[in-house]
């Protein structure tokens, strides 16, 4: 869940310029390629309590780990959709509705981080050898807008940020 983050739907650019705010001036690429490391660091540190929810309506470390992977694979998406195409619709989806019917919470971390790696690494090499043209094309988000592939990009580098938080808060939180 998103407690205290800004509402993609009431209040769409706002969860935008929350999401890039958290990135900053950071380099996206290089903030994306940290995070399998920091996601395998932070499964072997929740240990038992990797499935414990800290409240009931809130996410275990696990589904925060499902939610980034299914983030993953709605970018890797997008980003082809936007490169290959002119002005593509780009859906959105309920993060909750997916982390609860794709069972998130009953899944094993290790296939989620070896996707999650692998995924990475191709959306990372695409944007490594994209042209400042390709960073530039653009789809229509149904929430959000138009978002070129290099602001899709940027999101993602703040949306890991966001989440990584948020599954070290419920660490926590259910460590007492």
């Amino acid at each position: 869940m998103r407690p205290s983050s800004p509402d993609p739907v009431g209040d769409p650019t706002g969860y935008q310029r929350h999401i890039l705010g958290l990135l900053s001036d950071d380099d996206p690429a290089e903030v994306q390629s940290e995070t399998p490391e920091i996601l395998r660091s932070l499964v072997a540190d929740a240990g038992d309590a990797l499935r414990t929810r800290p409240e009931p309506e809130e996410w275990s470390v696990l589904e925060c780990l499902g939610h980034i992977l299914d983030a993953e694979i709605v970018s890797s998406a997008r980003y082809r959709w936007v490169v290959a195409n002119d002005e593509p619709r780009l859906i959105g989806y309920d993060q909750d509705l997916w982390v609860t019917r794709l069972r998130h919470a009953e899944d094993d971390a290790e296939p989620l981080l070896t996707v999650f790696e692998t995924l990475r690494q191709a959306n990372l090499d695409m944007w490594a050898r994209s042209t400042d043209e390709e960073r530039a094309r653009a789809g229509i988000h149904a929430e959000r807008g138009r978002e070129s592939y290099d602001v899709l990009f940027r999101l993602i580098a703040g949306h890991d940020r966001f989440h990584v938080a948020q599954a070290r808060r419920a660490l926590d939180a259910v460590r007492g």
